[in-house]
C-alpha cells in the first residue's frame, strides 16, 4: 500500500526539525563569528522549509504566505548582521 504523499511530507518537515535542532547547537556554540551567521542563515532557510512542507502536507496555503515573509526577514537579517560584522571588524 503506498504512503499518502501528506506523509512523506510531514515526515520530511519532521526530518528538517531535526537537522535546525542541530543546526541550533553550531549557532550557539560556532566557535568563530562567521559559524555563527552561517548557523543562523541555515536556520532560517530550514524554517522557511519546514513552512512550505507544512502548507503542502497540511494543505494550509497560509503557511506560504508566512514563509515567503520569513524568507523576506531571513535574507535582511543575513545582511544587516553581515555589514555589523564587517564595520566592526569582525571578518579575519
Amino acid at each position: 500500500m503506498p504512503v499518502p504523499l501528506k506523509d512523506v511530507f510531514l515526515a520530511a518537515a519532521a526530518l528538517f526539525v531535526i537537522l535546525a535542532i542541530m543546526m541550533f547547537y553550531r549557532a550557539v556554540v560556532g566557535p568563530t563569528t562567521q559559524d555563527r551567521l552561517l548557523a543562523v542563515n541555515v536556520l532560517g532557510t530550514n524554517t522557511v522549509v519546514i513552512l512550505a512542507l507544512l502548507a503542502a502536507g497540511l494543505d494550509q496555503s497560509w503557511f506560504l504566505d508566512v514563509a515567503l515573509i520569513y524568507a523576506l526577514l531571513n535574507f535582511l537579517m543575513s545582511i544587516a548582521i553581515s555589514k555589523f560584522t564587517v564595520e566592526r571588524g569582525g571578518v579575519l
